[in-house]
């Protein structure tokens, strides 16, 4: 298998701490996403969505953890049952708010990634498809109250949340 980045996300957040955990939380915070010339062509269309999934490459996080404990509990989980970003393939997946497209930058709001994450795909959100009644959310419903901002728990360098 192979990947390469499409592109570059840029946002505010230079360093892990402090960083909004999931777009639901960063509803005031903008960015832009830096996509690659020869991929100008399949931007076409995509100004017509409200929101988009931009997926990521976890570039700075730490290594996979089998257990976490997450931002949103006091307890430990098993990875998958998280969306800590300590994976065996640190994919990362946010649904963000397409403000604009000017050539090849899209600017976004509701951006919770660090400034320079490696971009591996851009897919439009459809309430159509990507919107699910349900009645279970695991560990969550039952969480104990915990931090909707990020520190540096799962990015290699402690303090700064980067390794570059």
């Amino acid at each position: 298998m192979e990947m390469k980045p499409i592109g570059i996300i840029h946002s505010p957040f230079q360093a892990a701490s402090g960083v909004p955990i999931q777009p639901a939380f960063a509803t005031d915070t903008e960015g832009s996403v830096e996509v690659a010339p020869e991929y100008a062509e399949a931007l076409a269309d995509l100004d017509g969505f409200e929101r988009i999934w931009l997926l990521y490459w976890f570039d700075r996080a730490a290594p996979f953890k089998a257990q976490v404990k997450p931002y949103l509990d006091n307890q430990t989980h098993g990875l998958f049952a998280t969306r800590a970003p300590a994976r065996p393939n640190p994919i990362g997946l946010s649904c963000v708010k397409l403000l604009s497209v000017e050539g090849t930058t899209l600017n976004v709001g509701s951006i919770d990634i660090l400034d320079g994450t490696p971009l591996l795909d851009i897919k439009p959100y459809a309430s159509r498809f990507d919107r699910f009644d349900v009645t279970r959310n695991g560990w969550l419903d039952t969480a104990q109250k915990g931090s909707t901002r990020a520190d540096d728990r799962f990015f290699e360098t402690p303090g700064q949340g980067t390794t570059q």
